[in-house]
């Protein structure tokens, strides 16, 4: 068990403990395009908690036709694997404090609103997403309505969208909204290319991300987020900004913290 963890060159320290929760990771095996079984699983919670993380929210995609998942069969398979850690006796892992999910906005979003079909994060937050390829249509009417259902939204990876700038006046315009963002933690050591990085650092910068995420899917990413732990621009970073993660379970709303 854990092959990958035994002949790393280092390991992970603490440098994401002040985020304490890690809002968004794809460890529900079998259900995405994260890991793949519970071994996998147990490998990069290892390093999550390595890395500083005590808490983690798992948020398998919900995307059609790739993804369909159904909000009771996730609740319960994260039941299963939460036995399943449980049975493995392994300690040293962050505790899984609930399941939700990554929303893409598509053509089947529209519904879900309508239905309320959405697992939480922290019980009051839509985790959305958008295509890495094109922009939503119609992007602010269904922003609109998810607010008008009460919802607070968190956007996950804004940096990704290849048709925003890190300054982008679109980003501003759903920052004025009061949209949250989430920006992924491996972005900021050029995981996802230097284009999402330099973005990255912008937006943290200007004082639009109010979260942090590893977005973990699978070993490759746990050995990616042990290199993060080590560099230096990103723990001076940790050192210079505050975050909200630790504050997702809280029953006030967000617009009251003070970042």
């Amino acid at each position: 068990m854990f092959e990958f963890l035994k002949h790393r060159p280092k390991s992970a320290i603490p440098t994401f403990a002040p985020l304490g929760t890690d809002i968004h990771c794809h460890l529900l095996p079998g259900v995405d395009d994260g890991s793949k079984s519970n071994e996998e699983s147990l490998a990069c919670l290892q390093v999550m908690r390595d890395a500083g993380f005590e808490n983690v929210i798992c948020t398998p995609h919900y995307q059609y036709p790739r993804f369909p998942n159904e909000e009771t069969d996730i609740l319960n398979r994260f039941d299963t694997l939460k036995i399943d850690i449980a049975a493995a006796k392994q300690k040293n892992i962050p505790n899984l404090t609930g399941v939700a999910g990554e929303y893409r906005v598509d053509t089947g979003f529209p519904a879900r609103i309508e239905n309320n079909r959405f697992l939480l994060v922290g019980g009051k937050y839509v985790l959305v997403e958008f295509s890495l390829h094109q922009q939503v249509i119609g992007l602010d009417q269904v922003m609109f309505d998810l607010q008008m259902k009460n919802y607070e939204i968190i956007l996950a990876h804004p940096e990704r969208y290849p048709y925003y700038s890190g300054t982008s006046s679109k980003l501003q315009h759903l920052k004025d909204m009061g949209i949250n963002f989430q920006v992924n933690i491996l972005s900021l050591s050029g995981f996802y290319g230097e284009s999402p990085k330099r973005k990255a650092f912008e937006m943290i910068e200007k004082g639009w991300v109010e979260f942090m995420g590893t977005d973990m899917h699978n070993t490759l990413y746990a050995q990616a987020l042990i290199d993060a732990t080590h560099d230096r621009k990103i723990i001076k970073l940790m050192e210079k900004h505050k975050f909200l993660n630790s504050h997702v379970n809280d029953p006030e709303p967000l617009k009251t913290k003070k970042i």
